[in-house]
C-alpha cells in the first residue's frame, strides 16, 4: 500500500499510463481544440451564473424557504460546482495534463466526478420529495426538516466517497492492464460501479416519476388539479433531459469497460460525451425556474437592479421623492413589490 501512495508524486506515472492507453501522445493545441475549449469553459461560465442567481433568489427571500426551494438550491449548488470543476478540468487538459502528477490529475478528475454525481443525487432527491409531497399528498412540515436536511448530506456525502475512492486506492497504478481508456488511471471495475450507480439512480427517479404519474392520473380531482398537472409536465421534461443528457456519457464508459485497450477508436472522443453530458447542469436551473413565476422573477431581480441602476446614473434627473422604487432595494422586497401572485396562472406559480 505504501509503495501505491509513493506513486501519487511521480509526475511520469500520467504519461506511461496515457502512453499505454492511447495510440498517440501527439496533443497539439489545434485550432479546433482551442474552439471547442473556449466553448466549454463559455458553457461552464453560463452554468455558473445562472445557478448563482437561483442561489441568491433563494438565499434572500424568505418565500423559498422550504422543502422544495432548498432541494433546487442544493441542485443549483451542486451545479454551478459541477460548472468550476469543468473549467478546471479543461483548463488542465490537452498538452497539460501529461505534466501532471497522479495526485493532481486524481483530484482534476475527482472534483468532476463529484460534483457531477451531487448533481445526479440532488435530482433524485427533489424525486423523493415530490414523491412524498404528491403520492403521500403531504409537505415536510417543521418537524421534519432534520429528514430533509440529511438527504441533502447524505446526497453530498455518497458523492464525496464515490468520487475520492480512486485516491484512496481504488485506481490501476502498477496495474496497467485493468486501466479504462477513457480515464487512463481509473481502474475499468471502478468506471462499471459508477455507471451502475448512476443506472440505478436513473432507474429510481423513473420508477419515483412513474408513481407521481399513476397517483396523479388516479386522483379524480382530489390530486389531480391544475397545480400538480403542470408539476407532471415539469418533471416529465426534466426526467427527459437528464436521460438524453447523460444516456450517451453512461453509453461510452460501458464501452470502455467492454473494449479492450486501443480497440475502440471512438474512446479517444469521450471529453465530447461528457461535454454533452454537463449540458444538464446549463439546462436544470432553465427548467425549474422558468415553470416557476415567482422563482423566475425573484431569479431575474439583479439583473433588472444593474439595469435601473444603469438606467439611473444614465439619466442623472429627477428629485430623490420622484425617483423609483429600485427592484433590489429591501423597501420593495419587504412590500413584494414586482412579486404578484396570480391566482389565475397556476402553473406559473407552481413550485417544482
Amino acid at each position: 500500500m505504501g509503495s501505491l501512495y509513493s506513486e501519487y508524486l511521480n509526475p511520469t506515472k500520467v504519461r506511461e499510463h496515457y502512453n499505454y492507453t492511447k495510440e498517440t501522445l501527439d496533443i497539439q493545441e489545434t485550432l479546433s481544440r482551442q474552439v471547442a475549449s473556449a466553448l466549454i469553459i463559455i458553457l461552464c461560465c453560463a452554468i455558473i451564473v445562472e445557478n448563482l442567481l437561483v442561489l441568491i433568489a433563494v438565499a434572500r427571500n424568505s418565500k423559498f424557504h422550504s422543502a422544495m426551494y432548498l432541494f433546487l438550491g442544493n441542485l443549483a449548488a451542486s451545479d454551478l460546482l459541477a460548472g468550476v470543476a469543468f473549467i478546471a478540468n479543461t483548463l488542465l487538459s490537452g498538452s497539460v495534463t501529461l505534466q501532471l502528477t497522479p495526485v493532481q490529475w486524481f483530484a482534476r478528475e475527482g472534483s468532476a466526478f463529484i460534483t457531477l454525481s451531487a448533481s445526479v443525487f440532488s435530482l433524485l432527491a427533489i424525486a423523493i420529495e415530490r414523491h412524498v409531497a404528491i403520492a403521500k399528498v403531504k409537505l415536510y412540515g417543521s418537524d421534519k426538516s432534520c429528514r430533509m436536511l440529511l438527504l441533502i448530506g447524505a446526497s453530498w456525502l455518497i458523492s464525496l466517497v464515490l468520487g475520492g475512492l480512486p485516491i484512496l486506492g481504488w485506481n490501476c497504478l502498477g496495474h496497467l492492464e485493468t486501466c479504462s481508456t477513457v480515464l487512463p488511471l481509473y481502474t475499468k471495475h471502478y468506471v462499471l460501479c459508477v455507471v451502475t450507480i448512476f443506472s440505478v439512480i436513473l432507474s429510481a427517479i423513473v420508477v419515483l416519476y412513474v408513481r407521481i404519474y399513476c397517483v396523479v392520473r388516479s386522483s379524480h380531482g382530489d390530486v389531480a388539479g391544475p397545480q400538480t398537472l403542470a408539476l407532471l409536465k415539469t418533471v416529465t421534461i426534466v426526467l427527459g433531459v437528464f436521460i438524453v443528457c447523460w444516456l450517451p456519457a453512461f453509453s461510452i464508459l460501458l464501452l470502455d469497460y467492454a473494449c479492450a485497450v486501443r480497440s475502440c477508436p471512438i474512446l479517444y472522443k469521450a471529453h465530447y460525451f461528457f461535454a454533452f453530458a454537463t449540458l444538464n447542469s446549463l439546462l436544470n436551473p432553465v427548467i425549474y425556474t422558468w415553470r416557476s413565476r415567482d422563482l423566475r422573477r425573484e431569479v431575474l431581480r439583479p439583473l433588472q437592479c444593474c439595469r435601473e441602476v444603469v438606467g439611473v446614473q444614465g439619466r442623472q434627473v429627477g428629485t430623490p421623492r420622484h425617483r423609483p422604487l429600485p427592484l433590489c432595494s429591501s423597501s420593495s422586497l419587504e412590500r413584494g413589490t414586482h412579486m404578484p401572485t396570480s391566482p389565475t396562472i397556476l402553473e406559473g406559480n407552481t413550485v417544482v
